[in-house]
C-alpha cells in the first residue's frame, strides 16, 4: 500500500443546528454509490481563508447564507487505501469543522452548485442521526458529539405598566425565540447602560410611548437552550430586571421599530391571562404575582 500515490486535503464544514435538526447534505453517487450523508462544506481553494470557504461552500450546497464561529475543531482522517476519480489513493483528509448558523426566517435549502459532490441538502432530526436511521459520514457523529451552544447571559430590564384592569405587552415576532407569545416590554441592557434609561429606551421601540420609570419591583431569571434571532444555537440565561413604569393614559401604543422581534403591542386584560386566552412568557406571570 505504501507504493499509491499520496493525495492530501483540507476541507472546512460546519454544523448548523435549528431546533432538533442538523444541516446535511447528501454525497453524489460519483461519490459514493450508497446514500450517505455529511456535513455542509468541503475542499478549501489555495489560498482561501478556511471562514471563507465554508461560507460558500455552505451556500453553493443549501442556497443559505451562514455565518460560522471564530474558532473550529480539525478532524484528520487517514485511508490508507481508497477510491477517489478513478484511482486507488493513499489519502488523508484535515476537516476543519466550525459552528455555523443560518437566520431563522432562511428559506429550504436547495443545492447551488452545478455537477458537484452534492445532490441534495435538508434538514435531518438529529434523533434520525443519533439512531442511523439516517447513514453519515463518520465526521457528522464526531462533530455533533463535540458541538456546543454558545454560553449566552444576557441582563434585561422589563415594565410593569397597568391600566384599569389590563397591562400593556408586547408579542415576540417570528424572529424571536418563543415567537407568538406575548411579554412585557423592555429588553437587553446595553454595556455602560443604566437599566433606567435601556427600559425608556425599549419601551420607545417597541410600543412608541414615552414611559416614566418607578422603582424595582423584582428580578427573575430564565435558562434554556434554543436559537437566537440571528439562527445561533445558545444555552441562552437572561437575567430580567423587573420595574414599575407608567404611560400617559391617553396614549395609544404601537409597534415602533420595523423587523424586529416585536410584532404587536396591546393592552391585554388580566383575565385573559389568567384564564390562558392570550399565551404569555413566565416572567409576565411572575411579574403580576408580585
Amino acid at each position: 500500500m505504501g507504493g499509491l500515490p499520496k493525495r492530501q486535503r483540507v476541507a472546512a464544514y460546519a454544523v448548523i443546528i435549528r431546533d432538533d435538526s442538523v444541516l446535511l447534505s447528501r454525497l453524489s453517487t460519483r461519490v459514493t454509490k450508497d446514500e450517505l450523508w455529511t456535513l455542509p462544506g468541503g475542499g478549501l481553494n489555495h489560498g482561501e481563508d478556511p471562514r471563507d470557504g465554508v461560507r460558500r461552500e455552505v451556500y453553493e450546497e443549501s442556497g443559505l447564507r451562514a455565518e460560522v464561529s471564530d474558532t473550529a475543531r480539525v478532524y484528520s482522517a487517514h485511508l490508507r487505501s481508497v477510491w477517489r476519480h478513478g484511482e486507488r489513493i493513499n489519502a488523508h483528509a484535515l476537516r476543519i469543522v466550525y459552528s455555523g448558523w443560518v437566520p431563522v426566517d432562511s428559506p429550504e435549502p436547495r443545492v447551488i452548485e452545478v455537477d458537484g459532490s452534492t445532490v441534495e441538502s435538508t434538514w435531518i432530526d438529529l434523533a434520525d442521526v443519533h439512531s442511523g436511521a439516517v447513514p453519515v459520514v463518520p465526521m457528522v457523529t464526531e462533530a455533533l458529539a463535540d458541538a456546543a451552544p454558545l454560553q449566552r447571559q444576557r441582563l434585561a430590564a422589563y415594565a410593569v405598566i397597568r391600566r384599569d384592569d389590563a397591562v400593556l405587552l408586547t408579542r415576540i415576532s417570528p424572529l424571536g425565540f418563543n415567537a407568538g407569545f406575548w411579554t412585557l416590554p423592555g429588553g437587553g441592557v446595553d454595556h455602560g447602560e443604566s437599566p433606567a434609561c435601556a427600559l425608556a429606551r425599549e419601551v420607545g421601540e417597541e410600543c412608541g410611548v414615552k414611559c416614566r420609570v418607578g422603582p424595582l419591583l423584582d428580578v427573575h431569571d430564565v435558562h434554556f437552550t434554543g436559537n437566537a434571532p440571528n439562527g445561533r444555537l445558545e444555552d441562552f440565561h437572561g437575567i430580567h430586571l423587573i420595574f414599575a413604569a407608567e404611560v400617559d393614559p391617553a396614549c395609544e401604543p404601537r409597534v415602533a421599530e420595523i423587523d424586529g422581534t416585536t410584532d404587536a403591542v396591546a393592552w391585554v386584560s388580566l383575565p385573559d391571562i389568567d384564564s390562558g386566552a392570550v399565551p404569555v412568557l413566565d416572567v409576565v406571570r411572575h411579574a403580576l404575582a408580585g
